[in-house]
């Protein structure tokens, strides 16, 4: 059973089977979002490398059913997130994100410990003879980060994500496995579970002093992840469900979430204890 398998089988136990309506579904440019009817929302990044896209017609079959969506069952779109097709795994993934947080509003966290406001880079516990391999460019992290630790790469599809003074940092994907391997920290964007590839950089990362799975995205049930070594789950939390289906649907990225979201960390309890 794969992270994503296991996530959707976490959250039908701990929703006890409950049917839920999608109320509303949006894809955006950057990000997909997912409104229960219950009120909650979860985002997904969108994909925009969709080399199976090729004009509307060819692509229309295995899309999202644009018109269809909002109003079915969650656990049926919820399963998107197992599909072949990007942005199918993106509405998918959006869902389960809903769903993990109405399973954090309504139990306590089993082996963890919820930090609202808390950022994922804080609460880790970096140090300056870390090794730190980072999995997607996340921009706030590098600057936090370089010339800080006593190694840094980051591993990312676009070599020129990075600015000037960082590219000596950058790692093509091919590389990703042997960059985890010698880390003593991975951070990991949660766009691998839209993208793939989660399962895979997680066994790379299995001998790290810390795993990070970080970004919007990252807004998972906490159980699941914290069984395959993941110590922070660094995500969101929407405060405003109107205002981020408006944001999501105008092209709004991470950047714009402020008054949306806030953020949010999960992280396992022996590692709370541990750095009180």
């Amino acid at each position: 059973m794969n992270v994503v398998e296991a996530w959707l089988k976490d959250l039908w136990g701990a929703l006890k089977e409950e049917p839920i309506a999608v109320s509303d579904i949006r894809i955006g440019v950057f990000y997909t979002a997912a409104q229960l009817a219950t009120g909650y929302v979860g985002v997904a990044f969108t994909p925009r490398d969709l080399a199976d896209t090729v004009c509307c017609p060819r692509s229309a079959a295995a899309a999202p059913p644009a018109g269809q969506m909002a109003g079915q069952d969650a656990w049926s779109l919820a399963r998107y997130a197992l599909s072949r097709v990007p942005l199918r795994r993106a509405v998918g993934v959006a869902v389960l994100n809903a769903l993990s947080a109405l399973a954090l509003a309504r139990h306590y966290l089993p082996g963890g410990q919820v930090l609202p406001g808390a950022d994922a880079l804080d609460v880790t516990g970096i140090v300056a003879e870390d090794r730190v391999a980072m999995v997607g460019a996340f921009v706030p992290f590098i600057k936090a980060l370089k010339g800080q630790v006593a190694d840094l790469c980051i591993v990312d599809k676009h070599r020129l994500a990075l600015k000037a003074d960082e590219i000596e940092l950058w790692q093509p994907p091919a590389q990703a496995t042997a960059v985890l391997a010698r880390a003593s920290v991975a951070i990991i964007s949660g766009s691998a579970l839209v993208e793939g590839g989660l399962d895979e950089l997680l066994e790379a990362a299995g001998k790290c002093r810390k795993v990070v799975l970080a970004g919007p995205t990252a807004s998972a049930w906490p159980p699941t992840f914290f069984a395959r070594g993941v110590h922070v789950l660094g995500g969101i939390r929407v405060l405003n469900g109107h205002k981020m289906l408006q944001l999501v649907s105008e092209g709004g990225s991470g950047y714009f979430f402020t008054g949306a979201a806030e953020k949010i960390c999960a992280i396992r309890e022996s590692d709370f204890e541990s750095s009180r």
